[in-house]
């Protein structure tokens, strides 16, 4: 278990909470960001929101689904896909992983309710944040990942990891995969 000032977005930790093992995502290999095709510099490169980013890039909202969930002590982890509210197409994939302590109970509560795109809640609750990039990923997808984006022929996406931090305080692990 990773205390909240420990926090730091490992995708092997991240992928651990719901796969055995990071293969049954893909083959996953970090990145220089500027060798990613430029789409996916725009999704990913950066110290934004993804929320906020992919619903720019698309042109419209996003709607959230919540695959999985795991609660204990000190963490809520789920692993989430992210659709275009026009056609319900899969534009994301997530794992995220909340240090619970750091998150007024508010909208701990909210997120819990699997309403609503963490980004969306943590800006309409008015929590101050700031997202930390920590690496890029080019990812040869598995079959899974790939139908969750209905693309069974998908031979290439990209992720990051990043870190959220919420009041000055490490707060939010993120793993996210996009497709354009």
């Amino acid at each position: 278990m990773n205390s909240p000032s420990k926090l730091n977005p490992d995708i092997s930790v991240l992928v651990d909470l719901f796969y055995d093992s990071l293969s049954q995502l893909g083959t996953i290999e970090k990145i220089d960001p500027c060798t990613m095709p430029e789409d996916y510099q725009t999704l990913l490169a950066h110290n934004h929101h993804m929320t906020v980013t992919v619903e720019q890039f698309h042109g419209c909202p996003v709607d959230l689904e919540v695959l999985d969930e795991r609660l204990d002590n000190h963490h809520y982890s789920r692993k989430i896909l992210l659709k275009r509210s026009s056609d319900n197409t899969v534009v994301q994939f997530g794992i995220v992983r909340l240090a619970l302590d750091e998150l007024d109970d508010a909208t701990r509560q909210r997120i819990q309710k699997k309403e609503t795109p963490l980004g969306r809640i943590l800006i309409e609750n008015d929590v101050l944040r700031t997202v930390r990039l920590d690496s890029t990923w080019e990812i040869t997808p598995s079959r899974e990942l790939a139908d969750y984006f209905g693309n069974p022929q998908l031979e290439k996406c990209f992720g990051r990891t990043a870190l959220i931090y919420c009041n000055d305080e490490p707060a939010i692990e993120l793993l996210e995969i996009v497709v354009t």
